[in-house]
């Protein structure tokens, strides 16, 4: 029983890194990343879907991301998507392909960058600790129902807790390895 909530905690906690490193791999840092349209969503037929579900993405050069439509109608309607989207980046289409150029990025805009970072980490660290919260709380309603001695309830407190420092340290690599890509010029 106490193994599957730690368990079910560790599992929780490293789904939560691993959606961290997928929202700043969206991130524009002033390299052409293929990820960064991930979140931008196209319709096509009625529905929306993600760009990259309707075009292939790639990445000729490294400030350059070129999207190529499977189908020439949808050329507008990817163009307009990226337009509405918080990419800031104008496409330009050249009626079979749309290209993006990616702006070297100021000092000031990777100061700011940095700063959506680093709330990225921070609201992945406040998931974390409540996933460490729920598991405890779990573990407590255990000992209530005198499932659990007083020293295995430390003793899982203890592990989640661990657990948790591991965690919260992989988030603090991620966001510093992210911070160094930024600042690099």
């Amino acid at each position: 029983m106490i193994k599957d909530i730690i368990s079910k905690a560790d599992e929780k906690m490293k789904k939560s890194i691993s959606v961290l490193k997928s929202d700043l791999s969206t991130l524009k840092a002033g390299r052409a990343n293929p990820t960064m349209l991930d979140r931008i969503e196209v319709e096509y037929y009625g529905s929306m879907v993600p760009v990259n579900q309707v075009s292939n993405v790639s990445a000729p050069e490294p400030r350059v991301l070129m999207i190529t439509p499977w189908e020439k109608s949808t050329l507008k309607d990817i163009e307009k998507a990226i337009l509405k989207s918080d990419l800031g980046i104008n496409p330009s289409n050249d009626g079979s392909v749309i290209r993006l150029v990616i702006p070297e990025l100021t000092e000031e805009t990777r100061r700011n960058l940095v700063k959506t970072v680093k709330k990225y980490g921070e609201d992945t660290k406040i998931a974390i600790r409540s996933i460490r919260r729920d598991a405890n709380d779990k573990i407590k309603a255990l000992k209530k129902d005198s499932d659990l001695s007083e020293d295995e309830m430390k003793k899982s407190e203890e592990d989640i807790q661990k657990t948790t420092d591991t965690y919260v340290k992989e988030v603090d690599k991620v966001i510093e390895a992210k911070e160094k890509e930024i600042m690099a010029i």
